[in-house]
């Protein structure tokens, strides 16, 4: 089953300011955002990646063509509306401190299934549009490319977070206990029957270690011997028996 690669975009002037960008223009990555894209593109050396699917908004874009450029991937690349960051309506533009005195802020931190942003989406409709982009596109890959394919999916701190709590199984009121920082590298591996959550929010060192080498059916009781060990599939007869 393809394996998924969800990277951050790098730091931004807003994120450097404080400020939440949303999905406002002329929001780029600053020196350090580009360096840490240039750096989290090194880090997927020896990994064979065959699809590259990015946010529109432009600092995704530079995240990918830093990371694209650094790694040396010449795979396609599609541009998917749907990674897109959260609409945060008239929350966009707006300091972060601020924000935290906004009556909304305890149910965004809280109870995230309740949030409407004024002027903005749910962030449940967040959630699902980015859930079924990745899952969408991992069936692509497994239908053309086949089970060992990995996908490399540039998007938003908050759409990460609910692809990662999605193949964790988390009640989505849960997902504001996952970080997801500038640059940072989660794997999730789709299997036949569930997910499997192969390395959540990295910022150093090599990818591919955390890539399976083969699809991934059952966890590995005890904790097993890595990704490089996948678990033995009991054959029909040996199920059996």
């Amino acid at each position: 089953m393809p394996t998924v690669l969800l990277l951050r975009h790098g730091r931004s002037t807003a994120n450097a300011a404080g400020i939440l960008a949303g999905r406002a223009a002329g929001v780029d990555l600053d020196a350090k955002g580009l360096e840490q894209a240039d750096e989290a593109g090194r880090r997927l050396a020896g990994i064979d990646v065959v699809r590259v699917v990015c946010s529109p908004v432009v600092r995704c874009r530079q995240t990918a063509a830093a990371a694209l450029a650094a790694a040396g991937i010449t795979a396609e690349v599609v541009v998917d509306e749907r990674l897109s960051e959260c609409d945060y309506g008239e929350w966009t533009g707006r300091k972060l401190s601020d924000l935290a005195r906004e009556g909304i802020w305890r149910t965004v931190q809280d109870a995230p299934s309740e949030v409407v942003f004024p002027g903005g989406e749910t962030m449940l409709g967040m959630r699902d549009r980015v859930v079924a982009a990745v899952r969408e596109h991992d069936d692509e890959v497994r239908a053309r490319y086949g089970d060992h394919a990995v996908v490399l999916v540039v998007s938003h701190g908050d759409p990460i977070k609910a692809v990662a709590s999605d193949a964790l199984g988390q009640p989505f009121d849960r997902f504001q206990r996952i970080m997801v920082d500038p640059a940072s590298l989660t794997v999730v591996h789709y299997g036949a029957d569930r997910p499997f959550v192969c390395a959540l929010n990295t910022l150093t060192g090599p990818v591919a270690p955390y890539v399976p080498t083969a699809p991934v059916t059952d966890a590995a009781v005890g904790g097993g011997a890595g990704a490089d060990s996948p678990v033995p599939v009991p054959s029909a007869e040996e199920e059996a028996s």
